[in-house]
Order: structure tokens, then sequence, then C-alpha cells
């Protein structure tokens, strides 16, 4: 898996690490200063949480399926709960259907405790 994101630029960007659990793949985006949106607060930029959710959901859709194609998204909606400091952040995708042509993943997304996501996501993807 890591040499999946190894091939995409913004996730080597980033600085994307998976972890496998015993229950699925996990995601780690370490933090380092580039991250940072609101330097008042400081919080990691919006845009950087979301892309982070959308590839994790693609990087368990391919741990599952098995796929050799990158699937493509049809839609992706982020709910920000509250704001990421500058930390590590992590994430885990929950597959709601594996479908053939069409598949549905939640992802969330937490730094210092799972029950207190900073942010969520759902999405459905084409499967290529």
């Amino acid at each position: 898996m890591n040499r999946l994101v190894a091939a995409i630029p913004y996730a080597r960007l980033l600085g994307m690490d998976v972890v496998q659990g015993d229950d699925g793949i996990e995601c780690v985006l370490p933090f380092h200063a580039d991250l940072i949106g609101n330097t008042r607060l400081p919080a990691i930029h919006g845009g950087v949480i979301g892309s982070f959710l959308e590839m994790t959901a693609l990087f368990r859709l391919i741990d599952e399926s098995g796929l050799d194609a990158v699937p493509k998204p049809i839609s992706f909606t982020i709910d920000y709960l509250r704001s990421a400091g500058p930390r590590e952040t992590r994430a885990r995708a929950e597959i709601f259907k594996l479908g053939r042509r069409i598949s549905h993943v939640r992802v969330i997304a937490w730094q210092d405790a799972r029950d207190r996501p900073v942010a969520a996501a759902n999405g459905k993807f084409l499967m290529a």
C-alpha cells in the first residue's frame, strides 16, 4: 500500500503513511508547518484535511477490492467538526457498499482521540 502512496505526488508531498491493523488500514498524516492554513489558531488547512480523507477512502477501496486502477470519485462530502491542530492526524475508512460499479465509503479523521473526530466524509466512487 505504501508503494501506492509513493506513486501519488500529493500523498508524497503530504508525507502520508498507511499502516495495516488487525481490522484494516489506517492512514497517518504527519504534521509539518506547511500544512497550516490558519496561523492564528494554528490549524491545518481544510483542503489538506479534505484530500487526506479522500485519499484514505481510495486506499481503503483499493485494499478491499484488489483493483489495479484507482476508483474515480463521483461525489465526496466533508463535514469539518473541529479545528485540526498542529499535530499528527489519523483516518480510517469504512466501506458501506462495495459494488462492481459504485461503492460507498465513510471516513473519519481524528488527532488526540478517535471518539473526538476533526472531520468526517461520505463518498461515492466509480469502480474502474
